[in-house]
This record gives structure tokens, sequence and C-alpha cells, in this order.
């Protein structure tokens, strides 16, 4: 029997519906085909596990599983629970197996069944509903975050019997529902430090206003324990608050590099980043075999601070031109080429 779930892939700061065919045939053998990488290989255990685990039967037969389209890399452990409730629904484990056409699902399977966290829920909320689905199961430290997206019912499940008891009784599970806007300008204007807190320093607390008022970048340079890192951390206090499209983009960042905390929804207030010096080319900019998010996207729409501007990499500096000047940065790979967006404020520092 053949049944097809539905999941998502991530690929820069946008998500693509991913089509998983379960076909249960006469044979042997597990086999999972699409371009998967070995994390999503291994998948095929841990859906064995839990299944046993939770007194279901795995099928003694051939398990193909696809992943469509097929030319695209798949990786990560996301794809754990589409996969099992596919593996379910080709045995006939589950009733109306039809239904699983409305729905997105994630998230990671523990060998007894519990759904961890995914990276991403954001973008794929957002897809789920440009796609038109009628809903999206993910995991529950993640259901805030994807519930902030509206016109879709985004469910939390914390077990795999969660998405099986859904699937027999769509009364079983609530959608979660978050209002944006109140959620957003809740705790817009709490901060752990203020700019008010700075006494004297006239002169500089003036020139940060300026550069502050117009976007423009700044180098302190003073002695050790001016006070140049106490005035830059509290730079962000003075910027002008986060509009929601611009709290949603950098949002959208955060969770793709699995920078959200649990529980997080919006990223209400601007970002600050402040890299240890020792960074390496591509842990500022971004990259990696599957291009990931670096510091400066991840201070987009934010400040980026750079301590002791002298003792970082010429290399990593010299690579900073381009993003500064276009706003975004390019990761180009033999299969695909990624932008990330990268319109951050500029602050260094140095000793004279």
């Amino acid at each position: 029997m053949l049944v097809k779930t539905f999941g998502s892939a991530v690929y820069g700061v946008e998500a693509i519906a991913i089509t998983i065919e379960v076909n249960v045939s006469n044979g042997q053998g597990y086999h999972i085909v699409g371009l998967p990488d070995n994390a999503v290989k291994e998948s095929l255990q841990r859906t064995e596990a839990a299944i046993k685990t939770n007194h279901f039967e795995m099928p003694r037969t051939k398990i193909v599983v696809n992943m469509a389209p097929a030319d695209i890399k798949k990786s990560g452990s996301a794809f754990d629970l589409p996969i099992t409730i596919g593996v379910l629904g080709a045995s006939e484990q589950i009733e109306e197996p039809e239904r699983l056409k409305d729905y997105v699902m994630m998230g990671e399977l523990s060998l007894d069944g519990t759904v961890q966290s995914i990276k991403g829920a954001l973008p794929i909320a957002i897809q789920a509903r440009r796609d038109g689905f009628k809903g999206l199961i993910v995991p529950k430290v993640n259901a805030r975050e994807a519930a902030m997206v509206n016109n879709i019912n985004v469910y939390g499940v914390e077990h795999l019997n969660d998405v099986v008891e859904f699937l027999k009784d769509e009364n079983y599970l609530q959608p979660l529902i978050i209002n944006t806007r109140e959620e957003f300008f809740s705790n817009q204007y709490e901060f752990d430090h203020d700019f008010s807190d700075v006494k004297g320093q006239e002169n500089i607390k003036r020139a940060l206003e300026i550069a502050a008022a117009g976007g423009h970048n700044a180098i302190l340079i003073g002695p050790p324990g001016a006070g140049k890192t106490m005035l830059a951390k509290r730079l962000p206090t003075i910027l002008p608050p986060l509009s929601l499209h611009e709290a949603l983009e950098t949002t959208k960042i955060h969770s793709v590099a699995g920078k959200l905390p649990e529980n997080a929804s919006l990223i209400s207030k601007r970002p600050f980043r402040s890299p240890h010096h020792t960074i390496s080319d591509a842990g500022l900019i971004g990259g990696g075999s599957i291009p990931q998010p670096g510091e400066i996207s991840l201070a987009h729409n934010g400040v980026l601070f750079l301590d002791e501007l002298p003792e970082f990499k010429r290399t990593v500096l010299e690579v900073m031109r381009q993003p500064m000047e276009e706003r975004k940065v390019t990761i180009s790979r033999a299969k695909i080429a990624l932008d990330f967006p990268a319109n951050f404020m500029l602050i260094a520092s140095m000793n004279p």
C-alpha cells in the first residue's frame, strides 16, 4: 500500500514542501531514497524503535520511503515524524490515511516516541499556509513560534500517540491561537540594559544618538575601561522599535539557525550580536555544506558589535565588505545558492 505524508525542508530562510511517499510491498529490507543525508537515513532506526515501543507493528516486508522532489538534498532529523506516520498509514495501522494530505508535520522522534524540537518552524508554517494545507503538526516547544502565522491551524504535539489519536479524532487536539500583535507589542520595551544608565559621557552619547538616528556605523576608540562595550550594549535600546514585518523576518533567521529559546514566539527587540574575535569567515558570514546563517544575518535589523577590532583576522573583516554594501549575503555551493539578509548596524571598538 502507498501512503503520502507531507513535510518541509528549509533552505536559506525559506521552506519548500516535501512529499514523503511510503510504500509497503512484498520483499525484504528498508530503503530511503530522494537524496537523504545521514541523519535522514538513520530515521528508519528511530522509526522502528518508536513504533515498537508504542505497541504498533513494524512491517517485516519491503518498505520504500521516497522524499520528493528527489533531486533536492534532505537533511536533519525532523523528518522522523512524517516518515513514521507514513509507515503506520501504509501498513494500515491508521484509520482514514487519506486525511494525511491535509497536514504538514515535522518533528524528531525519541526511541520512546517523544517528539523533540525542530529548527525553522516559522518558515515551515509560512510555506504550509502558502501551499494551502489545512494544518501544521509540530513539536509543542515550537508551536508558539509557528502559531505566529495566521490562517493555518497549528497543533503542538509531545508524543507520537498524540498524532495517531488526532488523525482518528480531530477534536483530540486544539489548535494554538496567538494574538500576534498583542504578543509583539507586550514586551517591546523591556530591556536588561538601558542607554539612560550611562552617566556623563555626553560627547559619545551624542555621537551614538546620531549614528542610531541615521543607521550609521561607528567605531569607539579609547583606553580599556572607558565604557566602550557598555555603551555599545545599550545602543539597541535607543534604536526605533522593530516593525511587525521586521520582527517576523528576524525571527525567521533565528528560527532557521536554531537560536530561538523554547516556547519562544516573535523576537520583538532588535538583536545585538557580539562575536568573539577568534570567529571564522563562515561563522561570521554564514556557510557550511548546507549553508546556515552567520553572525551578520543573526544581527539583521539590529547591531553587530566587533569588540577589539584589530584582533579580528583580516580575511574575516574583508569578507564583510560586500554584505555591508548590499545588505544581504549570497552563499554559493555546487548545487545551491542561498541569500541571507544582512541589514545591520556595525559598531566596533578598539584601544588606541
